[in-house]
């Protein structure tokens, strides 16, 4: 079967699955896809399990204006051929928040240089670079990344660059990987502590239950 053939496979088996009220739902929160069959993420991920790993079909699906060929790119791209700019391309490409977790869970975290680029991404300034890089950091901290001072420091400062960010995915993406910090070791904790003090005194509401999202034990 060819690549077109393949895909229309795809889209066929996605329209058994269609839910319109999750469709409609997610268009109303601002998901506007050319296409949105609203299936759920474990339909999709059962979906593409019967089909091999293969760049060229990743690559195709992903190019779909599709809600779901998107999540399903994700699952399909082998991760050897998925080359940093080609994840540049795709972050550019990015609009809704779910697309971002799911991508940075099915394959960015398996990226062999996941460890490199998420430092370039959590600085910069794009809102999409910014939640994947901070996303991914959740993740490799996570499956027990340990940063070095240097990084240490450098994933701190830009952490807490990011507390009054004016996007809201970011701030909460944020939290997360100063959580997944913390759970790492208890002088982890404690220093993440110390510099959450004033934040968690700020007379700003929205920067308090910031601090407070990072470390709810306190």
């Amino acid at each position: 079967m060819d690549l077109h053939e393949t895909i229309k496979e795809i889209k066929s088996r996605f329209r058994l699955f269609m839910n319109g009220p999750v469709s409609q739902s997610m268009r109303e929160k601002g998901m506007d896809y050319k296409v949105n069959f609203g299936i759920e993420y474990p339909r999709v991920k059962e979906i593409a399990a019967a089909y091999p790993m293969s760049h060229e079909l990743a690559q195709a699906l992903w190019k779909e204006d599709i809600r779901e060929c998107k999540i399903m790119a994700g699952l399909l791209q082998p991760a050897e051929t998925f080359y940093p700019e080609i994840a540049e391309i795709w972050i550019e490409g990015m609009r809704y928040p779910e697309l971002a977790e799911y991508t940075v869970m099915n394959l960015f975290q398996r990226l062999p240089y996941a460890s490199e680029v998420v430092f370039a991404w959590i600085a910069d300034e794009r809102e999409y670079f910014q939640l994947c890089g901070f996303l991914l950091m959740a993740r490799l901290l996570g499956k027990g990344l340990i940063l070095n001072e240097r990084a240490e420091a450098e994933f701190l400062d830009q952490s807490f660059a990011s507390v009054e960010s004016e996007f809201l995915t970011v701030r909460r993406a944020t939290a997360l990987a100063l959580r997944k910090f913390a759970e790492q070791s208890e002088p982890n904790r404690k220093k993440l502590h110390k510099q959450l003090s004033p934040y968690l005194k700020s007379e700003k509401p929205d920067v308090r239950l910031w601090a407070e999202n990072v470390l709810p034990v306190f």
